[in-house]
């Protein structure tokens, strides 16, 4: 059992659970949800399960010292003659101080284990001698989980959220094993309840969360395992090829991650509905997207909601960038002056963003990419109007919005070019062969057709498109296929399932030729 994706979890893991959970009493079923949980974190990491529980005892020991000091400092401020205004700053010196030590600890495990080696390379040219990075492997999804302990201890310091002082129900909150390798990434107050609540399977939750597990699966076995045959070989040696195929590559890399990743999802949603939990959607039709910001609203939803409130409104609303933004005003104007101040926490955002995906200058590179992609798009957005009003484009029009559409497309496969490479350097140079050095010929004489898919594997990829497409249409204009199939009967229901299994049962890349691929995202 390797993934979600393997047989040993699909046909023996999940149904067993999903059997223990419904033959056991309501109060218990958390328990079951509990020990599959880490169950199933075990065979993945094994030992390393040490550092979840870490992190789970750490937020819970930091949640109640928030909570206590909280009401201390109530009980504080409600005494007569308190000095109020030293009070506060007294009790917010010591929050702040638990704060860092919750927030410390886990940010800490994970810097030692996925960021130490990195830090030493990079201060190895400079003469720095640090001692070498402890090899100790990482656990799976800590990336994932690391930010949600956090937010826990973020949410209780604000006061959206009360201290939980039940230790199981946080455990189950930060392992609960649809969520732990991918996430998506959850807040407390989304999930915890929820799963405490031990709701009854259902015959909808089935059908809905099993069909979308189903459609999820499809999409990973036939578009990302088959694209990964041609991805490994173009980046696993990009000097032996022209622009075109580095181009093609990369343009099948970003489909290849967005069937995997999307595909993983779907399957996490839908055995949280099979439990009834409702996990918080992660994508939302992202290339009907008509700009890099718009793409990140819908790409990775929960990441970027968390780096949003959790590093961009924190830092916009710091004391010093408050000053940035006062002086930036006065110097540069009402309209320049605070963009330029803002682009201060947006700054911390995509190095965070781009970060969190690796220990690498690529994935540094790929955050300033963006960074300078939407701030200077938010800056720069009044000349555009003007640009476009002079010259008589309709900015509401169906053809501006194509070009948009377009733009926005090669934006984010290039984007994903920087991200695939093994460094900043190699990005930089595979982007000016695929930019400058383009050639289609490669596209149609056949070399496209000798690095690991033939004309059929190319015929069903894109047959598949084709039904992405339709349903993130239907998706896009407000239509829930599950919903409507539910409707329909029985009969619509199993004809629905029986075609998504013979789909990927027939076009399925697995098997001889083919190497399992590992689901993508929980590397990082």
């Amino acid at each position: 059992m390797t993934s979600y994706f393997s047989a040993a979890f699909l046909l023996a893991f999940l149904p067993a659970t999903v059997a223990c959970y419904q033959l056991a009493p309501r109060r218990a079923r958390w328990a079951v949800l509990l020990a599959a949980s880490y169950a199933f974190f075990w065979v993945l990491s094994g030992p390393l399960v040490v550092f979840v529980i870490a992190s789970t005892v750490s937020i819970w020991a930091a949640g109640l010292a928030l909570d206590a000091l909280a009401s201390r400092r109530a009980a504080d401020l409600a005494r007569q003659g308190v000095d109020r205004r030293r009070a506060r700053r007294l009790w917010g010196r010591r929050m702040r101080l638990a704060l860092v030590v919750g927030v410390g600890v886990n940010l800490g495990i994970l810097g030692v284990l996925k960021y130490a080696g990195f830090v030493c390379e990079l201060l190895a040219p400079l003469g720095c001698a640090l001692p070498p990075a402890p090899s100790i492997g990482l656990p799976i999804g800590i990336s994932f989980y690391t930010l949600q302990a956090v937010s826990y201890v973020a949410d209780v310091y604000r006061g959206s959220s009360h201290a939980d002082r039940n230790l199981a129900r946080l455990a189950l909150y930060l392992a609960f094993f649809p969520q732990i390798m991918e996430g998506p990434i959850c807040r407390y107050d989304q999930t915890a309840s929820a799963l405490w609540a031990g709701e009854p399977v259902t015959a909808q939750g089935l059908f809905s969360g099993g069909a979308r597990m189903l459609w999820g699966v499809t999409k990973r076995m036939v578009v990302a395992n088959r694209l990964n045959l041609f991805v490994q070989t173009v980046f696993g040696d990009p000097g032996s090829y022209d622009g075109g195929m580095v181009a093609l590559a990369a343009a099948l890399y970003t489909l290849q991650l967005y069937c995997d990743f999307s595909g993983t999802m779907d399957v996490a949603c839908g055995m949280g509905r099979v439990f009834g939990v409702s996990l918080p959607e992660n994508f939302r039709q992202p290339f009907f997207s008509r700009t890099a910001s718009e793409f990140w609203q819908r790409w990775h939803i929960t990441l970027g909601a968390w780096f949003r409130d959790y590093v961009f409104y924190p830092v916009s609303l710091s004391g010093p960038v408050k000053r940035l933004t006062s002086s930036a005003r006065r110097g540069l104007g009402n309209r320049v002056g605070p963009a330029a101040a803002s682009g201060v926490a947006l700054l911390c955002v995509w190095l965070g963003n781009g970060l969190w995906h690796g220990a690498g200058t690529q994935y540094l590179l790929f955050g300033l990419y963006y960074f300078v992609l939407i701030w200077a798009g938010g800056l720069l957005a009044p000349a555009s109007e003007a640009v476009c009003a002079r010259m008589g484009v309709a900015r509401d029009g169906a053809l501006w919005h194509a070009f948009q559409h377009v733009r926005t497309l090669l934006v984010v496969v290039a984007g994903e070019l920087l991200f695939r490479s093994s460094s900043a350097v190699e990005g930089l140079g595979l982007l000016a062969r695929a930019t400058l050095g383009f050639r289609a010929s490669s596209l149609v004489d056949g070399t496209a057709l000798s690095a690991g898919m033939d004309a059929a594997d190319f015929v069903v990829t894109g047959a598949f498109v084709v039904a992405l497409l339709v349903v993130g249409v239907l998706r896009e204009r407000g239509a829930r296929p599950l919903e409507a199939v539910w409707r329909r009967g029985a009969v619509a229901r199993w004809a629905v399932c029986c075609a998504l299994i013979v789909t990927t049962v027939v076009f399925g890349a697995y098997g001889a030729g083919y190497v399992p691929v590992d689901p993508m995202y929980a590397s990082f």
